[in-house]
């Protein structure tokens, strides 16, 4: 199982829902593939640097995943089927250094599990 990062853009128009929805499908093809979603960062609409099929914004979201090399294929072919994705890609981490770099990027898009531990121990 490799790293992976899948950085797709979804068009500006959905509703809250149908992004949410559209997030949970890629999330499920990714688990379909026997892979793991290790974290997710919702980046939200921001500009785009260009305009895509004339939309100025787009609705960022990065997905942070363990999957086998096979299943990038099948991941990608169900987003460039995907009309309401208007650009997508993936890397792969491969080297020491660059699975560092991963890891340092899940722990910071992850909500830290100790500090809400203690938060609502402290509460109590």
């Amino acid at each position: 199982m490799n790293c992976y990062e899948t950085l797709f853009i979804l068009k500006p128009t959905l509703t809250e829902e149908e992004t949410a929805k559209q997030i949970d499908a890629v999330k499920a093809s990714i688990t379909e593939q026997d892979g793991e979603v290790v974290a997710t960062n919702v980046m939200g609409a921001r500009k785009l640097a260009y305009p895509i099929q004339k939309n100025e914004r787009g609705y960022y979201t990065v997905v942070y995943h363990k999957s086998p090399a096979s299943a990038i294929a099948e991941i990608e072919r169900k987003l460039r089927y995907n009309e309401d994705a208007l650009k997508f890609f993936t890397v792969k981490y491969a080297t020491k250094r660059e699975v560092a770099e991963f890891d340092r990027q899940v722990a910071n898009c992850s909500p830290k599990k100790e500090e809400s531990k203690e938060e609502a121990s402290s509460e109590a």
